[in-house]
């Protein structure tokens, strides 16, 4: 079992006993049967943490079918969930992927939830990344926003990223003291 594996089981343990189904739980963790797996994801009144570790299973193994659930996974408000989620997006590998980030990330209704989708772009790289990233970042970048986590996580995305069409944005970013440092070393690495 690896790590983020063992991490997500040790999390959903928990909710697995409290729905007193614990062998479930343990079947969907041992279990090689991608059908199985997978049928877990569409059948009805089936608890969100078997959903999680279907989806999360399926996604580290390049199966699509996990696609969707991931995704929702990856909005979620619980940021365990969407940590999850996107380690298993990024090993899916389905070409979906980074427009479905890019639109949450984007989603300014949803700004309190962006932050694991913006680091998933910054993690693919895909053609989406930066445009999404500049997105997201300009509206954060009001001195009384609250997701200062989410801007710091695009300053340092584009940075990563090394495009110049950050230059701008990241250069207004110098202006904000939780973003100074981080938009100083991404304008240096671009640059």
């Amino acid at each position: 079992m690896d790590e983020e594996l063992r991490s997500l089981a040790d999390r959903l343990r928990g909710e697995a006993r409290a729905s007193g189904a614990v062998p479930a739980y343990e079947r969907l963790l041992s279990t090689d049967d991608r059908d199985e797996l997978a049928a877990v994801l569409t059948e009805r009144e089936r608890p969100l943490w078997a959903r999680e570790v279907a989806a999360f299973r399926l996604g580290c193994a390049g199966d699509r079918r996990a696609f969707e659930a991931l995704v929702l996974l990856l909005n979620h408000r619980d940021p365990e969930r969407c940590v999850s989620a996107a380690h298993a997006l990024a090993r899916l590998g389905d070409p979906r992927t980074a427009r479905a980030a890019a639109a949450l990330a984007t989603n300014q209704l949803r700004t309190a939830y962006a932050l694991h989708p913006v680091r998933l772009l910054t993690a693919l790289r895909a053609p989406e990344a930066v445009p999404a990233l500049i997105t997201t970042l300009r509206p954060l970048l009001s001195p009384d926003t609250p997701y200062w986590r989410v801007a710091l996580a695009c300053v340092e995305g584009l940075g990563e990223l090394g495009d110049k069409r950050a230059v701008e944005v990241l250069e207004t970013a110098l202006a904000r003291p939780r973003l100074a440092s981080a938009a100083a070393v991404a304008l240096r690495r671009i640059a």
